[in-house]
């Protein structure tokens, strides 16, 4: 295994397990059993307003089958609105009801705390040096 594999491998395994560590914490902050998607998708609707559930799956790099499902947990929690799109019928409009954008602005309360915690710990200068690298290699996953 050449030097370059190996790290690699490092990258990728820091990256696996960083994102499994922080999804188990997240779950735990979080209130009334919200799942990270279902606060992802109530995130986005809060800051970017009505999108399509097909706009919400590319959006979060999972199957329409996916989004459905997650979706339809959150307008069975009364905290999405699901409409015909009326200019074209073929299509449903998402967006965050009332409910929704007190149970988002609740779960961000919750993991607030958690995320300045940890992000103090490594301090601003480590995070700022990070997102650039962390964010090209995410646009070359995407590509």
């Amino acid at each position: 295994m050449s030097d370059t594999s190996g790290l690699a491998i490092s990258l990728f395994s820091e990256l696996l397990t960083a994102d499994q560590l922080l999804r188990s914490r997240l779950t735990r902050v979080l209130p009334n059993r919200m799942e990270i998607s279902h606060f992802s998708v109530l995130n986005q609707l809060a800051r970017g307003g009505e999108k399509t559930p097909a706009q919400l799956a590319k959006s979060f790099h999972v199957t329409r089958g996916a989004m459905t499902n997650t979706l339809s947990k959150l307008e069975i929690a009364g905290y999405v609105h699901i409409r015909p799109d009326w200019d074209d019928a073929r299509r449903k409009l998402v967006s965050i009801s009332p409910a929704g954008r007190a149970a988002r602005d609740a779960a961000l309360a919750a993991i607030t705390p958690l995320i300045d915690e940890m992000l103090g710990d490594l301090g601003e200068a480590k995070v700022k040096a990070a997102l650039p690298v962390l964010r090209e290699l995410r646009l070359r996953l995407e590509a």
